[in-house]
């Protein structure tokens, strides 16, 4: 896991310093370019030589190719979109960037599903790095973007708040409507990390302010406020989340968990690196990863927060709860800070590593919040989950305190959440 992690950590930072929105706006084929090598690092995975291949220099992979008759095949040829069972589906729609499908681009096929749908529309995104900004507006209800892999299909743009004029508008995909369903995708902001404090470098992955969304298997690629968790009721299971400062914030009310449980991944550590890595990574994620500047030993410096969540009085029902993941990557971080004064945030069964700070959480340097956020811990483990030198506001919680943090009941999952098909 350190081995991954710092990969990570130190192709993203060279990829990000050299991705300046000037080079990038001004050179597309360069944009492409450091986003498949960030993202086939990311991976580890040999998956990923499709992206590339799909991608680089604008060829399909079946270029070229001949048959056993010696005929040029083209890139459409044979090909059949792999569209997944579901019952409750009245419509897809498809979207390859080689012309196989109805539409190229992502954004093309979100604006062709009809207003107010009662019926859910799966939008069937094929492999390849979609070079756009995304957005699903309130009017496009029951969306799904069914990708074919976290390290195989990915929306990617570079706006920051300077750019959009504003952190909240950053986002490579922006999604305000309800029912919206993601699955096996990446989004990525691909901006140049930003040095804590300085202004206007955030860059948003992905908002989500709709209400009712669920995010499976799903990536999330960024630096500071990589994932906008804006509001509403949201669902993430097998995600992987890699940021530097406030990397998830918002005031959404939602639940990350795994898919499997750790004990598998200790199972393997005998096994091939490369092999453990991918089942820890792509099988059993909820994993947060930190890119933060890394700090010298026994520096007190923070250089990083996981999360900073929004929640602005005690009659707003929302908060963030995270159980059975792992937290890990560079730097010195926090937990969580007080974005806000009633913030609640919540680690349950959590693997740490030592990149957590002593302290764990702040509470936005305002003793006057200490009293009525709500960050809470349970049964984590690792360096990072030693709770000695916790400040006094953060709480070891108890089998009856974390009761409503463990399952989906806490967004009210058994109303709305769908199996995944």
């Amino acid at each position: 896991m350190n081995l991954h992690s710092t990969s990570l950590s130190f192709l993203f930072a060279m990829f990000t310093v050299l991705a300046s929105t000037h080079i990038t706006n001004s050179n597309p084929s360069f944009l492409k370019y450091l986003t498949h090598f960030s993202l086939h690092f990311f991976s580890l995975s040999p998956i990923t030589a499709t992206v590339i291949a799909y991608n680089s220099g604008g060829h399909h992979p079946q270029y070229n190719r001949h048959n056993n008759e010696g005929k040029i095949v083209t890139p459409c040829e044979g090909f059949s979109p792999d569209f997944p069972k579901d019952t409750n589906t009245t419509s897809y729609l498809c979207v390859d960037p080689n012309g196989c499908c109805n539409f190229t681009s992502v954004q093309a096929a979100v604006d062709a599903v009809p207003d107010f749908s009662q019926n859910r529309t799966i939008i069937w995104i094929n492999t390849g790095v979609y070079y756009e900004k995304v957005t699903v507006p309130r009017t496009k209800t029951n969306v799904t973007f069914q990708g074919q892999g976290f390290t195989s299909t990915a929306i990617a743009w570079n706006d920051t708040a300077n750019s959009s004029h504003g952190g909240s508008f950053s986002g490579s995909v922006q999604v305000y409507s309800t029912n919206f369903v993601a699955k096996n995708i990446t989004f990525m902001n691909v901006a140049p990390i930003p040095n804590p404090g300085d202004i206007g470098g955030q860059a948003v992955a992905l908002r989500i302010s709709g209400d009712q969304a669920a995010f499976w298997g799903c990536g999330f690629f960024g630096a500071q406020d990589t994932l906008h968790d804006d509001k509403g009721r949201h669902y993430f299971r097998d995600c992987f989340i890699q940021g530097s400062i406030d990397f998830i914030y918002g005031n959404g009310k939602s639940f990350y968990q795994p898919k499997l449980q750790l004990s598998s991944a200790r199972k393997i550590k005998s096994m091939n690196w490369r092999f453990m890595l991918e089942q820890i990574y792509i099988k059993e994620n909820c994993v947060l990863i930190s890119v933060a500047n890394p700090v010298h030993p026994g520096s007190t410096s923070i250089t990083g927060v996981i999360t900073a969540q929004g929640r602005g009085s005690q009659e707003e029902n929302t908060g963030f709860a995270f159980t059975n993941c792992i937290v890990g990557g560079n730097g010195r971080v926090w937990l969580g800070r007080a974005w806000k004064p009633f913030a609640r945030v919540v680690f349950a069964h959590t693997s740490m590593s030592d990149i957590i700070a002593p302290e764990g959480w702040n509470d936005l340097n305002d003793p006057a919040r200490d009293k009525t956020i709500f960050f809470g811990e349970y049964n984590c483990s690792g360096p990072g989950a030693n709770m000695t030198m916790r400040p006094p506001y953060v709480i070891r919680l108890s089998d009856t305190q974390v009761s409503p943090f463990l399952n989906v009941s806490f967004i009210d999952g058994d109303q709305w959440l769908q199996p995944y098909i």
